[in-house]
């Protein structure tokens, strides 16, 4: 857990994505956050966190559900949703919380 404190305390947004291997919509959305780190590069860090292989870091988080993404800025929580969105409707996201 300290490793996942040390990864969202970056000056830049980190962009938390809590799935599951056997979640559909998770399968969705792996490619829509390639195309989001594509398009935004260094000014943001995306990692990935397998709900079954991470019980505990879900239930901190009350991950209730998968694919659940959460946006965090110096530590902090700025936003949560659960679901797929689409590549730009992240983006607006991540630059809003800027």
């Amino acid at each position: 857990m300290s490793k996942f404190s040390e990864i969202i305390n970056q000056d830049q947004p980190v962009l938390v994505d809590f799935f599951a291997d056997w979640c559909g919509p998770c399968k969705m959305l792996s490619p829509i956050l390639k195309q989001v780190k594509e398009a935004m590069g260094e000014d943001i860090s995306i990692i990935k966190i397998d709900v079954d292989k991470n019980q505990a870091l879900a239930s901190k988080y009350q991950v209730r559900g998968v694919p659940t993404m959460l946006l965090f800025k110096n530590g902090k929580q700025v936003w949560r949703q659960s679901g797929v969105l689409q590549k730009d409707e992240i983006i607006n996201v991540i630059k809003s919380s800027n």
